[in-house]
């Protein structure tokens, strides 16, 4: 048996309903949203307490160029010729130092150079640059 729509051709309509697939997804986020916080909790622990502790402090070697080409160590100044011997016998053998250099912007750069010179034969290999992260001068 055949049916007859009056003679339009009906077709049925095959639309995938994505609204259900929408509440899943938003009740998972929420779910990872609350539970994601809980999983980054560490793990209590009560520390031993010792009698003689020892903190060995680190030692930074602060080195810092004005504008008129005046050199300080540690807020200590130092003369140019002395800078070399000064460094390496702080820097000492077998010890590791990081030594940060602050210099100001109108300092010409030959001097810094020389400067630089003067730390890699004392001996310190690493050198920290300090600057403004402002930006502003």
């Amino acid at each position: 048996m055949q049916a007859n729509n009056g003679g339009k051709d009906r077709r049925m309509l095959s639309e995938i309903n994505v609204t259900p697939l929408v509440d899943v997804t938003l009740v998972l986020l929420i779910i990872f949203m609350v539970t994601t916080p809980m999983l980054q909790r560490g793990t209590d622990v009560q520390l031993p307490t010792a009698q003689a502790s020892q903190v060995k402090e680190e030692q930074r070697i602060t080195l810092t160029v004005t504008k008129d080409s005046r050199i300080f160590i540690n807020n200590d100044e130092v003369p140019r010729r002395e800078l070399e011997a000064r460094l390496t016998a702080m820097a000492g053998p077998g010890k590791e130092r990081v030594l940060y250099l602050r210099g100001d912007a109108r300092v010409p750069y030959g001097f810094v150079i020389d400067v630089m010179d003067a730390i890699k034969s004392s001996g310190i290999e690493t050198v920290g640059m300090i600057t403004d992260r402002s930006g502003s001068r």
